[in-house]
């Protein structure tokens, strides 16, 4: 349920989370420490409140969405309720959508792990050759 007008704002923290930007509230606080997020255009901390109408631009990888928040909400709901909470201009949805495209087209693997077995015996055949 959305918050009431006698609490108009809420910590930006709590807001990332229960917009489900970020699994947990810690993850949302070290994004905004690292200047990954910004309210109008202004680094902020994680106590700063946020209120309905206010611009947010947040950085996650290689994704930037530019919003404007359109609600508050106290808890953490389904990811179809929490999508009421922002609106995001189409102008700025297609080009996050073309940074993802662009990325996938030309072969970019966002996914980094730890080589495998195999993968380790290729790259110890690789060093021995050299």
């Amino acid at each position: 349920m959305a918050v009431e007008e006698e609490n108009v704002s809420q910590r930006i923290d709590k807001w990332l989370w229960a917009a489900r930007f970020f699994k947990t509230r810690p993850l949302a606080v070290e994004a905004i420490d690292g200047g990954h997020v910004q309210v109008n255009e202004e680094r902020v901390k994680p106590s700063r409140q946020v209120r309905i109408g206010d611009k947010l631009r947040i950085k996650k990888g290689f994704e930037t969405w530019t919003i404007t928040v359109q609600g508050l909400n106290e808890q953490r709901r389904p990811a179809s309720e929490a999508r009421l909470l922002y609106a995001e201009s189409e102008h700025h949805r297609e080009e996050r959508e073309a940074v993802i495209e662009e990325r996938r087209l030309h072969g970019v693997n966002v996914r980094l792990h730890k080589p495998d077995k195999r993968e380790r015996r290729l790259i110890d055949k690789f060093k021995q050759g050299w």
